[in-house]
């Protein structure tokens, strides 16, 4: 490529051609018309044009990967940004709940934990009375953290969820401070009860 810019540029250049009677074989003689100093083809004009040539060669490689490189640096930097955020999460005392409060994230792990062992145990076939108790004890020690880690806190008190599970913890004590405690929950009682924990995860 670099010969022929250098041909185009440099008009002193022609071309003969020979062709001998006894043969087919062509053959090619260039010589420079010796106008002038100025337009003698030379080794440095060839030199010259091989150079920006392949200059312009070497800017379109180099530029042509840019938004390929933009568009990893964006990937890297959201990543980055992500693993911060789980971190300062992993620090952060408070969490979001469903309804989009902030709110301690032990209180809602303590009270998450009363929802799920409680509605487990109402749940559960009195009948098979080895799981009856299994879940019937897991419902007791989650009440009982929950009651005294957050009962009358100021900062979950006035709380949807801590009304709610307020509500399901009352109605369970009420009947069985009624009833003695190995009396069989009516299914009225239960219901009410599994609606209040309904109530609650929704806040949480």
């Amino acid at each position: 490529m670099a010969v022929i810019l250098a041909l185009k540029l440099c008009p002193s250049v022609t071309c003969k051609t020979s062709i001998p009677n006894n043969n087919c074989k062509l053959q090619w003689r260039c010589d420079t018309v010796p106008s002038s100093p100025a337009v003698t083809l030379s080794r440095r004009h060839i030199l010259l044009c091989s150079a920006s040539f392949l200059t312009i060669l070497n800017l379109n490689c180099i530029s042509t990967p840019l938004p390929v490189r933009a568009e990893d640096e964006s990937n890297a930097q959201e990543e980055k940004d992500g693993v911060i955020g789980t971190i300062k999460s992993l620090f952060d005392p408070n969490e979001k709940t469903k309804s989009g409060k902030l709110l301690p994230k032990a209180y809602l792990k303590s009270a998450r934990d009363v929802v799920k062992t409680l509605r487990d145990s109402l749940k559960e076939d009195p009948k098979d009375v080895t799981q009856f108790r299994r879940t019937a004890d897991a419902a007791k020690e989650s009440i009982r953290e929950y009651l005294g880690s957050w009962r009358g806190q100021e900062k979950v008190v006035r709380e949807e969820s801590y009304i709610e599970l307020e509500k399901a913890i009352r109605s369970l004590a009420s009947f069985y401070s009624k009833a003695g405690p190995s009396a069989p929950l009516p299914e009225e009682v239960k219901s009410e009860i599994l609606n209040d924990l309904s109530a609650a995860e929704e806040f949480l």
